[in-house]
């Protein structure tokens, strides 16, 4: 099972996580890192490399961060490793529960496209959303 890390901003992951598991219960092999600035580099890089080898069962590690080029994502680009780790960014609930429904059988590549489409997917402008049903 492909092993997922919520790199975020401070407290963000721990709240999302929280929200997942109110409406799809118990996730494994998902954590959180918090990146809090005020820790070096060096520290911040070592949370993220315990994170990964705490999920990773084999199958590889999915880092979902909150937005394109902030400190989460640049830190958790360090990572990327063909097969192995893979990161998406733009988090949001749907995507979570795109994971709980999905990540069995499923390969790090195609996990981490579903994950990327249901995100995007769930995107929308309310309003022309109701201008379509009516």
């Amino acid at each position: 099972m492909v092993g997922v890390i919520l790199v975020t901003h401070p407290n963000l992951g721990e709240e999302f996580i929280r929200s997942a598991e109110l409406i799809c219960g118990k996730l494994p092999f998902l954590t959180n890192v918090s990146i809090d600035t005020r820790k070096g580099v060096e520290a911040l890089r070592e949370e993220i490399s315990r994170a990964i080898k705490s999920v990773d069962s084999g199958s590889g590690v999915l880092i979902l961060t909150d937005m394109f080029g902030g400190t989460p994502s640049n830190m958790s680009l360090a990572f990327l490793s063909e097969n192995r780790v893979e990161v998406v960014t733009g988090l949001n609930l749907p995507m979570l529960i795109k994971i709980s429904n999905c990540r069995e059988g499923r390969s790090l590549q195609e996990l981490a496209k579903m994950v990327k489409e249901a995100g995007q997917r769930n995107i929308n402008l309310a309003s022309e959303v109701l201008r379509k049903k009516s």
